[in-house]
């Protein structure tokens, strides 16, 4: 099974399989006659970029020391601080806060300071509405931070200040999706800056400094290697970190504000702290490292023994880590908030389904597997109710919740980049495989049981994928195939002919790209040179539009070949 890799991501490419199948299907029925949603596609390509080019602004983009209004930037920063400084420490809260509110009584701005501030509010603005209203703003506020990032004084950037900074822009372009997709490169970079600078070490192994110090490096420490784990496991990229190359304890379980008296000391596993999610997820950090190491190496794959002891493992950590968490209550304000658990449930999850995907396919076929195809379809299905509350089909958690903070993941899932987005449209593409084999396996005339909860997951997505596309996405694939799977799955539950399914693909896809055409021509807006683009896509000749393979192959950046992992990147078909 997949011997030859010349990159990881085994995981992603076994989940994208069935839209491969589909794709095929369409070529049959392929013409410049008897088809709009081939031009159709090429026009949302091209407007797609249009929109890009329009967010963007110049390069390079000198930092600006203006701020939007302070309501809008105090809402700004109140939702990074709530999401996602609570799952990777990267800022002391008390000294920002104490910066910030000092910013908007001085004219004078200190210009790093300016830009983390940008960064955290780039964050922010993911989760602030639900169509990523200052998505543009934030494209800027990133571009800006990479200009000054990218200025030739390295010596003076090995500070503390810059490794935050730095931290805050790999977190920006991932979420917002500026490059996102090379934010393992980028890892290495700030990995090597954090060596450099000794981050790697514990404070006890160098000169003796003060307990604010000591626990802001093992944070930031702690934050790097979570980073760099999982951008290795999204990207296919091996972790280029083991547990032998650093000695950096975990950080203490303190509040911010303990670590600025003289001697604190931590405060008990049982008492929640604003360090008790990092902590989690330090604790599964070893399992998830022993997953990821393999699966991205370039050796052979773990065995399936190893890959159940392995199984066992992650869940035994997690399963204790649960019945910590389970003693806290948020409603009293000491417990973990809504987005901290469902990230910490998401995460584990991730590591399971990338685990197991390797075995699916051949589960069909070999029951010997028959345990991962349980887990991935299952992990699947719980990815979805996190990331998706609103599916009804997961108890939520005790607690009250407030409405924004019952939103938050879903949020991020609809407006923003990276993985949970990208986690949660292989989750479809997963259960319609599941879907699709046992409707084609099944030999008896009756009626064929399916799981309606997972039937459900699939007529969902479809919905889920548009609203992507209202708030901001620029690439019709991940809407396109999540539109075609539901045509075959409702093809073949009504036992359509096999040579009738084409003509079904071409339809649904002339539908499903229609109305993505229609939002992108709204956005772009009227003007000569976008019409004479248009103009000219409609007039190209079969051959000069699909290149002289023919067929569907531009949907993809290399054809899927099953006796190998080819260099097939999944963030294309969404991002």
């Amino acid at each position: 099974m997949h011997k030859t890799r010349i990159f990881g991501q085994s995981h992603w490419i076994q989940g994208v399989t069935q839209c491969q199948e589909i794709l095929r299907q369409c070529e049959p029925t392929m013409s410049k006659e008897n088809s709009k949603a081939i031009f159709n596609l090429k026009k949302c390509k091209y407007l797609g970029k249009i929109i890009k080019e329009q967010r963007a602004p110049p390069w390079p983009t000198a930092p600006m020391s203006e701020l939007p209004p302070k309501e809008l930037a105090d809402a700004l920063v109140d939702i990074y601080l709530r999401t996602f400084e609570c799952r990777y420490r990267v800022l002391h809260v008390p000294t920002f806060r104490r910066a910030y509110e000092a910013l908007w009584t001085t004219e004078e701005r200190d210009a790093e300071f300016v830009i983390q501030l940008k960064l955290v509010m780039a964050i922010g603005a993911v989760i602030y509405d639900e169509n990523f209203s200052l998505r543009t703003s934030s494209i800027r506020w990133i571009y800006e931070a990479q200009t000054w990032a990218a200025e030739p004084d390295f010596k003076a950037r090995l500070t503390i200040d810059f490794v935050q900074t730095n931290i805050l822009l790999l977190l920006a372009r991932e979420i917002i999706g500026v490059s996102g997709g090379l934010i393992w490169i980028s890892m290495g970079e700030l990995l090597r800056t954090a060596v450099y600078i000794g981050l790697h070490r514990d404070p006890s192994c160098l000169p003796k400094t003060s307990t604010f110090d000591s626990e802001m490096r093992r944070r930031l420490w702690n934050t790097i290697i979570e980073m760099a784990l999982n951008t290795s496991l999204e990207s296919g990229g091996p972790p280029l970190l083991s547990l032998h190359d650093f000695d950096t304890h975990p950080p203490g379980n303190f509040d911010d504000e303990d670590i600025l008296a003289e001697d604190p000391t931590p405060k008990p596993d049982g008492i929640f702290t604003q360090m008790t999610i990092p902590l989690a997820f330090r604790k599964m950090f070893e399992a998830r490292l022993a997953i990821a190491t393999p699966l991205n190496g370039i050796g052979p794959h773990s065995s399936y023994e190893e890959v159940l002891r392995l199984d066992t493992d992650l869940r035994a950590s997690y399963k204790n880590i649960c019945r910590i968490l389970q003693n806290y209550h948020s409603d009293t304000g000491h417990g973990p908030s809504p987005f901290q658990t469902q990230t910490l449930d998401f995460l584990m999850r991730r590591y399971l389904l990338a685990l197991h995907i390797p075995f699916f396919q051949s589960s069909f076929g070999d029951t010997t597997y028959a345990f991962s195809r349980k887990v991935v379809i299952d992990t699947a299905l719980q990815i979805w109710c996190t990331t998706n509350p609103s599916s009804g089909m997961m108890i939520t958690r005790r607690g009250a919740q407030t409405p924004s903070e019952k939103d938050d993941l879903y949020r991020l899932t609809i407006c923003g980049s990276g993985v949970f987005r990208l986690t949660s449209i292989q989750c479809c593409f997963l259960i319609a495989a599941e879907l699709t084999n046992q409707l084609r396996d099944e030999d008896n005339l009756g009626s064929v049981p399916l799981r309606r909860d997972l039937l459900t997951i699939l007529e969902d997505s479809k919905e889920w994928g548009w609203k992507c596309l209202v708030a901001g996405e620029t690439n019709t694939k991940g809407y396109l195939m999540l539109s075609l799977m539901n045509t075959q799955i409702q093809g073949l539950m009504a036992r359509t002919l096999d040579d009738e399914f084409p003509v079904l693909f071409m339809h649904a896809a002339e539908e499903a790209l229609a109305k993505c055409l229609a939002l992108f021509e709204g956005r772009v807006g009227e003007g000569d040179e976008v019409q004479m683009e248009l103009d000219g896509i409609n007039n190209m000749d079969f051959e000069s539009l699909f290149g002289s393979k023919g067929g569907w192959n531009f949907m993809v950046s290399e054809p899927f070949d099953h006796s190998a992992d080819s260099m097939y990147w999944p963030g294309n078909w969404i991002a």
